[in-house]
């Protein structure tokens, strides 16, 4: 007899996974609570959607499972093979920006990528239901149930891929962590991840605006981030690449019991050697000398916060003055106090533990019959398309496994 699957989410991984379930043989039923589904691809890479990365980064993943468990979930379908899926099977061809390694549609029109995986979907034949808040997810003798506002759907396996709680406005509500809880799975504590930092006040309020090009080094204890490329002052703090990077650190050391995190930045990619060469080779003011490599504003600011005389020139700079300089050049320590928590973090840290899930499937230990993929499982990956290949690869796994 033909199973009868009902996936909950239609972002990356519930479109995905949609997909396999109904090409793996299944009759498939597609709910979502947005009128439209794939609400955080529409907004992602600023409306152009990094669809995956160049190279894959399973080290750089964050997650409380084993690493080798978490990279067996990650070749699971090679980043070679989901290229090939989107430009082949979707007809969305993508494009390398070189500089940083990840791939767009080509059209750079995030839209294109929704609108590809939903035509599929319902090309296939799944059932869309959009604009449907699942209400319940129970267990009876024949499968399940899964309640709706619009009655309910006996099924035989359901694929649970509701995100997390990041970006609320996109729909995300964390039903999927609730229910994963309710039917005894052991969950991870969830926080925002990658996420701007704030402090308070406002320190650098000033440099609003400016933005360039930088190495950080995040430390808690014993865990440790590195993050680099773009950085931009805000009116509250820090974003950019850089710092969504290595936020899960600063987040997580704000829980009780934990150390303090400092975050510690290098301004350019010169090492305090090349500092000391470059000031000692430069001619005229000390602040002119950095802004050949900073941005003005910012060469400015890290002069003065050195103690270092607006009128100083180069050849008179003392000793005292050039190792505060290169200290604030090269190990910057970032005066952060909080973060903008889960309204603007790109995913949610935590979540379902990798082994509460069958390896090779993504069925739940607990309860048969029952999958988990994309951002509700305990990993996430840096900026870069990385996030987006985890929900492609686990919803595939997950839809291939029910639609069975």
């Amino acid at each position: 007899m033909t199973p009868h699957v009902v996936v909950i989410g239609a972002g990356a991984a519930g479109l995905m996974a949609a997909a396999a379930a109904r090409e793996a043989g299944a009759r498939v039923t597609l709910v979502e609570r947005t009128a439209d589904g794939g609400r955080k691809i529409l907004i992602s890479g600023g409306g152009r959607c990094n669809v995956l990365p160049s190279v894959a980064a399973p080290a750089r993943f964050v997650s409380e499972a084993p690493r080798g468990l978490l990279r067996g979930l990650l070749d699971a379908w090679p980043l070679r093979e989901q290229r090939r899926f989107f430009e082949q099977d979707l007809g969305v061809p993508l494009a390398l920006d070189e500089t940083t390694g990840k791939l767009f549609p080509a059209s750079n029109r995030a839209r294109d990528v929704r609108d590809a995986l939903v035509a599929r979907v319902r090309t296939a034949g799944v059932s869309l239901r959009f604009g449907l808040a699942v209400t319940s997810v129970r267990r009876d003798a024949a499968g399940w149930i899964v309640g709706s506002d619009a009655g309910d759907w006996p099924c035989d396996r359901v694929v649970v891929a509701t995100g997390g709680l990041s970006v609320p406005a996109t729909g995300s509500t964390g039903f999927g962590l609730d229910l994963a809880r309710a039917l005894g799975h052991v969950v991870q504590p969830t926080y925002a991840a990658l996420t701007p930092l704030t402090t308070t006040p406002a320190v650098h309020a000033a440099l609003s605006g400016v933005s360039l090009e930088v190495r950080l080094n995040a430390t808690s204890g014993r865990e440790r981030a590195r993050g680099e490329g773009g950085f931009l002052f805000t009116h509250r703090g820090y974003s950019g690449p850089a710092v969504l990077d290595v936020s899960h650190v600063a987040v997580r050391s704000q829980w009780p019991g934990a150390a303090p995190a400092s975050v510690c930045v290098g301004w350019t990619a010169m090492d305090a050697a090349s500092w000391r060469s470059a000031l000692a080779d430069a001619r005229g003011r000390v602040t002119t000398a950095v802004a050949r490599h900073l941005p003005q504003r910012l060469a400015e600011m890290l002069v003065r916060e050195a103690g270092v005389p607006d009128d100083r020139i180069c050849v008179q700079l003392r000793r005292d003055e050039r190792e505060r300089l290169l200290r604030v050049l090269t190990e910057y320590p970032l005066p952060w106090t909080g973060d903008e928590g889960y309204r603007t973090a790109e995913v949610t840290g935590g979540g379902v533990a990798l082994d509460e899930v069958q390896r090779g499937t993504l069925e739940s230990r607990r309860a048969p019959g029952l999958y988990f993929c994309g951002e509700v499982l305990d990993a996430f990956g840096p900026i870069g398309g990385h996030n987006f290949s985890w929900a492609w690869s686990t919803g595939r796994t997950a839809g291939r496994a029910a639609g069975a």
